[in-house]
This record gives C-alpha cells, structure tokens and sequence, in this order.
C-alpha cells in the first residue's frame, strides 16, 4: 500500500459513522481496549457484572513491553507513585528457618528502576480514569446471549436491555463467558498446571514492610506480602492438587474447608493465615491455569486478555499480556474492518503470547516444588541467587516492539 493509500483510507474512516463496540469486563484488559478504541474513533460501551470497580487486590507487575503501553496512554507516572517496591523475599523451612533471603528481581526476571508493581485496584482505577469520561460504563450487568445472525452483533443483556453493535470483546478473564458462547466450555481450552491458591488479606500482626515471606513443604506454600507500611498482608496459600476440585468453584465454604484440610498440619504462621482465611470477606480462590485457544474472533466477537490466553500467576505476564493485547486489538481495527482486523490482532500478537505462556517451568514455576528432592534443589538455587546480583529482565517480556498505528481521531 503507496503513502497515497494510507492518507485516503484514514480518511474514509474519519468521515464514516463510528462503529460501536461493546466490550464485557472492567477489570484490565477490558478499560485498556476501550481507552485504544475511543482513540480509532469507536463508540464503547463497557459492560461489567460487579456493581463498582474491584479496589484493592494483590500486586501485579507491569514489565516490557507493557511498560510502553501504559507510557503511550499517559498513566505511567500515576503507576510510578503507586509502585510498591518490595525489596526482598525471604524463603522459610518447614520449620520457619531462613532458607535464602533474596532480590526480587532475582526471581522474577524483573528490571530494577524499570518494572512496576502495583496493587491491581490501581492499576484499574488508572484505567478507568484514563477513559471514563470518554466511554459508558454499565456496571451491575452483563451478557446474557449474542446473536451474530444480522449485520451486527444483537446483545441481550441480564438487567433485560437489548443493543446491537458493529463488534463485541470479550475482556472478562479466565473462566470468560464470552469465550464459552463462542467456542464452547472452558474445559477444551483449560490447561491445568497442577496447584490451587487462595488469596485473602488478613492483619499485619507480623511487622513485615515491603517484603514477602514464603514458608514451603513439599506441595505446599505459604506466603504474606507486606506492599508497605500498612495494617494489613496479603496472604496465600497454594497447594499441589491432580484434578482441578470443580466442586468448589462456586461454593466459598467448600473453598475454605479445602484448604484449611490441606494445611491441616502445617506449622510456621500457617494455622493463623487459615484461621484468618475462615474470617476473610475478600477470599479469592481458583486454579493455576493456562487458556490455550486456536483462534482468538469468530465474526464480530474477539477475545482479549486473560479470556484469551491466560498466562497463569507463575509467569507474572497476565496483567502486561492484557495491556499489549488490548493495544494491539485496537490498532488493528484502526483502519481495517472486523475481519482483517481480528486477523492482523492474531497474526501480529500471538508470538509474544506464546513465548510469555511457555515461561511456566522457568523461575517462578520452581518456588512450588511438590517433592522434597525438588524442594531441596530449589533452596539451593535459592542460596546461589542470594549472592549474586539481579538477572537482566527475561527476553519474553520485552518480545514485541509496539508498532505504531495510523492514528484516526
């Protein structure tokens, strides 16, 4: 395509109707995709199930090339100030030992002085703010059906509304409902990894700041994160399982029985944390998984973010492969059409997944050994990285170099 070209078709867009898109999730993904939209020139609408924006949650990183995203959307300096900069991890024996204290970025692949980490109600308040003004938000509502039989996508909603629009995004994680009335259940797409985690804060009762404090047996971990001097730790408990317990996916008391029968024996600070657990109004539990999908659209209906190719906490990249994957969805329709776009959004973003997903088996994977030989391996790499300096950040994170798309408003 001749320069001439680029110029005309730009055009041609500036003076058609704007398209309209709906877009189901107000957590990361989905407010990053409406920010980019708005800016090609769409009409959003954001659609999310809970009744306010979630506030609060565990850290987050924002490394590589997502660091670019965020810069380019002028939220960068607003995560800076709320970047909570844990210093140091410390591993425990069973016993509650000190097995290695060490640098973060020694683990994780991280860039010091670069990489960000952020409570995740942050970095979706930043989001939001970036684009409330521009976009409608409808909280306390979803999808019900989609039906893509006409010119558009015909939306029923739960509240009893009905609208049709140009394109529908689905931007609502893991378990996606978007995803299942495109392509069917989640099971033909979950990749199991072998753990299940509860995540709850509870009171710093342990005058921990900026740190992380990990107790492990064979199987099992435990960990309190300090993001700063506050009254309150976010606390974990993870654990090795075979099967996914489906049973207790939508059942909070089944959640916490399960894992306090886990933790039954365990010694450390563990039997608060479970007792602390029982209490907790913000207990979140799920599986360690990957969403492994052939394609990402079906006619007017996309995918993005966890919902699309969920990289799993053990690679730390979930947060950052919504950012990327929303700009990059974007720019793709800025000048294209449904079809094309979608096309390029897949063609031009799924190596960058792809070599983020396949970091599961490197460095984070092995803080959860599940057999006493592994643990003992892992406690002795631990021991070698404490005397050795931060590693540069991981190749992965930084895998795609952002191009820069026709800008249309």
């Amino acid at each position: 395509m001749t320069r001439t070209d680029q110029r005309r078709d730009i055009r041609d867009v500036r003076t058609a109707p704007r398209r309209t898109a709906l877009i189901s999730g107000a957590s990361i993904a989905g407010p990053a995709l409406a920010f980019w939209l708005n800016r090609y020139g769409f009409a959003v609408t954001v659609v999310e199930k809970a009744s306010t924006l979630r506030d609060g949650g565990y850290p987050i990183d924002v490394r590589g090339t997502a660091l670019e995203v965020v810069r380019k959307m002028g939220i960068l300096p607003r995560l800076r100030d709320a970047h909570v900069d844990v210093r140091r991890l410390t591993f425990l024996e069973e016993d509650g030992s000190v097995v290695a204290s060490v640098n973060p970025h020694a683990v994780t692949g991280g860039v010091a002085g670069e990489d960000l980490e952020v409570r995740r109600g942050d970095l979706t308040d930043a989001l939001h703010a970036a684009v409330r003004d521009d976009v409608e938000f409808v909280f306390d509502d979803s999808i019900e059906t989609l039906d893509q039989s006409g010119h558009g996508v015909d939306v029923t909603f739960r509240g009893g509304g009905r609208r049709t629009f140009d394109m529908v995004f689905g931007a609502d994680g893991l378990h996606s409902r978007t995803r299942e009335f495109l392509f069917g259940p989640e099971e033909q797409f979950h990749r199991y990894l072998g753990y299940c985690f509860a995540g709850f804060t509870m009171r710093n009762t342990f005058g921990l700041s900026h740190e992380l404090m990990m107790w492990n047996t064979p199987g099992r971990a435990a960990a309190l994160y300090a993001v700063g001097n506050r009254d309150e730790v976010h606390a974990f408990l993870n654990f090795a399982r075979p099967e996914p317990p489906f049973d207790a996916f939508r059942n909070p008391e089944a959640q916490r029985d399960l894992v306090a029968a886990v933790f039954a024996d365990a010694g450390w600070e563990v039997p608060g944390m479970v007792a602390a657990m029982r209490e907790a109004d913000d207990l979140f539990f799920d599986v360690v998984s990957q969403i492994r999908l052939p394609r990402w659209s079906s006619g007017r209906v996309a995918l993005v973010g966890d919902a699309a190719y969920a990289p799993s906490f053990l690679t730390g990249q979930g947060s950052s492969l919504a950012l990327v994957g929303a700009y990059m969805l974007a720019g793709s329709l800025a000048d294209r059409d449904h079809a094309a776009g979608f096309a390029a959004y897949e063609q031009n973003t799924r190596g960058f997944v792809t070599v983020n997903q396949e970091q599961v088996g490197e460095g984070d994977a092995a803080l959860f050994p599940t057999t006493a030989r592994a643990l003992e391996q892992r406690n002795t790499m631990l021991r070698n990285l404490s005397a050795m300096p931060p590693r540069e950040g991981r190749p992965a994170h930084s895998a795609l170099t952002l191009p820069e798309f026709m800008p249309v408003t």
